[in-house]
């Protein structure tokens, strides 16, 4: 794994390539699937998460039009936070993400495979490869405790 620095005055510095990079460098990591850590150059503290919520920012930021957060987003996420016992938001939105990416792959394979199946039988699989998903989602939840049945017992 490509350890990255992060030192006082905000650098960041590739520890195996030997040179100071950007977000934009680190962007380019992960849309090559390259893994990295990013550590506090003092405390080896990680601070992946941070700096890859700032690229996250930064994009919002670049592009207007191909904003992926709305507003009305971002504040139901934050309400997620306040929640009593809050949803398990994380695992529901890395497997839908990961279906999505999967099945858009899916879609360019079979529009430059010169469209092997029709495009309604394409529609089709996707449609059920979404509902398998969304099954067996909803089943690792597992059953609703007995106080929120609904039926209650007299």
């Amino acid at each position: 794994m490509r350890v990255i620095r992060k030192y006082a005055n905000r650098r960041l510095y590739d520890t195996e390539q030997s040179r100071y990079v950007t977000l934009e460098d680190l962007r380019g990591l992960i849309l090559d699937e390259v893994p990295f850590r990013v550590e506090d150059a003092k405390s080896g503290e990680d601070l992946t998460r941070t700096i890859l919520l700032s690229i996250i920012i930064e994009q919002e930021q670049a592009d207007g039009d191909a904003q992926v957060f709305s507003n009305d987003l971002l504040a139901q996420f934050i309400r997620v936070y306040d929640m009593a016992q809050p949803l398990p938001l994380s695992r529901y939105l890395e497997q839908g993400t990961k279906l999505m990416l999967e099945q858009q792959k899916r879609m360019q394979d079979q529009w430059q495979q010169a469209m092997r199946h029709s495009p309604m039988e394409l529609m089709r699989e996707l449609a059920e490869e979404n509902m398998k998903f969304w099954q067996k989602t909803i089943n690792q939840a597992g059953p609703p405790d007995e106080d929120d049945k609904g039926g209650g017992k007299p």
